[in-house]
């Protein structure tokens, strides 16, 4: 090692080069010209000191919009206060679903045996059981319309939008999320 270079361990003095193309601090350890700052130290804007981001809270699954606010339209994302357990979630989904196998049965089962344990089932058991009322009555009317053969069309119709809006709500209740059916599928007959 020459006399000039600084070794493991140490600092280049007064006037000697770092070693492996490093750059030499000014002296008084200031940054110049195009340097970043080091660690702790802030980088000073004209006049001014760079203020900290403040991180703002973000509106997610579950939280009401504030004052002012308003909910994006068709959002099926209502506030829920309380813990959606997996059991919930799998209750809710089954609800929606076995309204294509079973009818009104099965969101009637979820509705009376799990409302009073959780809101968010009585919700899911509630629009669920509307919903299949509501489909209930549109079988009946298209099965009359039968009679003058626009009721095969508007019966085939009305059992694919079933099966597709039913399997729509089983997945937001499987997110845990609160579903609410467009009003021409599901009459408000029973309040959750």
């Amino acid at each position: 090692m020459t006399e000039g270079t600084p070794g493991y361990g140490q600092q280049p003095g007064y006037g000697q080069q770092p070693p492996y193309g490093g750059q030499q601090q000014p002296y008084g350890g200031q940054q110049g010209y195009g340097q970043q700052p080091g660690y702790g130290q802030q980088q000073p804007g004209y006049g001014q000191q760079q203020q900290p981001y403040i991180q703002q809270p973000q509106q997610g699954y579950g939280q009401q919009p504030g004052y002012g606010q308003q909910q994006a339209y068709g959002q099926q994302v209502q506030p829920y206060q309380g813990q959606v357990t997996p059991d919930d979630r799998q209750w809710g989904m089954l609800g929606h679903i076995g309204i294509i196998l079973l009818g009104f049965i099965a969101p009637l089962v979820v509705y009376l045996t799990k409302k009073d344990e959780s809101p968010f089932l009585r919700h899911h058991g509630a629009e669920g059981l509307n919903f299949a009322i509501t489909q209930a009555i549109y079988f009946v009317i298209n099965i009359v319309l039968m009679i003058i053969i626009i009721g095969f069309i508007t019966f085939t119709v009305q059992y694919i939008a079933m099966i597709v809006f039913a399997i729509m709500a089983g997945m937001a209740a499987n997110r845990g999320e609160y579903y609410k059916y467009p009003a021409f599928m599901a009459f408000p007959i029973i309040k959750a």
